[in-house]
Parts: C-alpha cells; structure tokens; sequence
C-alpha cells in the first residue's frame, strides 16, 4: 500500500529543475508527476517516480539534496467531485493532509497525499469505497 515520492531540496534559479531531471534522465527514471514549491530562495520539487530507490541514489551521487517519503495515492473517477470524496472521507476521520498534488490518467484522477498515519487515512477510505492505489500500480501509470 505504501508508495513512495521524493523531496528534492533545490536553489531556487535558472538551470537547477534542469539539473535534476537530467540526473534522472541518465539514470532511466521515468517522472510520473512533479509538484515545486517556491520557498523564496529555495524550493521543493515533489517527484512521484517509477522507481523512487533508483532516483533517491541517482541525485544523492549527484550531490542533489532529496528524500524518500511515504505517500497515499487515491485513485477516483475523473469527473467532478472526486477530490472532495476523499477529503470529505479524511476530514471526518480529523486526517490532516500535509501535502498532495494530482494527475489524472485513464478515465482517473489520482490524488497523491502526505498524512501523518498512511494507516490511519487508508482504511477509512477502503471502507467509503476508495480504494488507495498499491505501489507498483502507482509506479507503473
């Protein structure tokens, strides 16, 4: 059930998101979805990837500041309305998402969340019939 993206910590300038995906591309990651976050003089780009171990290595050797974090991915029906399904489901549980971002894909729209319990935010939404996305499913859109 848990599913992985990166936090790559970068310079807030010209020629730094290039430095990044660059070290990706040489290391044959494929990027399924970016989110960046300006921070003023620095930033956060969010990077849900196909194989996050891969990518974490590839910019750790490149000197490129990043790391893994544990992520809930949703999958609903693209059409109006499915986003607040989810947050309808985690806010009457009092789950907090701390981040998220999304895509959509195949008839789908795909809500990537931060929370503070995976566990937690998982089962309620099994029960509403939202059923989170497994890794390699996630991985492989």
């Amino acid at each position: 059930m848990t599913a992985w993206h990166l936090s790559v910590f970068a310079e807030n300038r010209p020629g730094r998101l290039e430095a990044i995906t660059g070290v990706l591309a040489r290391a044959g990651v494929n990027i399924r979805a970016i989110k960046i976050s300006d921070l003023g003089e620095h930033g956060v780009v969010k990077l849900l990837v196909n194989d996050p171990d891969a990518a974490l290595q590839a910019l750790t050797a490149a000197g490129i500041l990043a790391s893994k974090r544990p992520v809930l991915a949703v999958a609903v029906e693209d059409k109006p309305g499915g986003l607040h399904a989810v947050l309808t489901v985690l806010t009457r549980r009092g789950i907090n998402v701390e981040d998220a971002y999304g895509f959509a894909r195949d008839r789908r729209a795909i809500l990537v969340i931060e929370v503070p319990d995976l566990a937690a935010a998982a089962e309620p939404l099994r029960s509403a019939g939202l059923q989170p996305l497994a890794e390699k499913e996630l991985y492989r859109l």
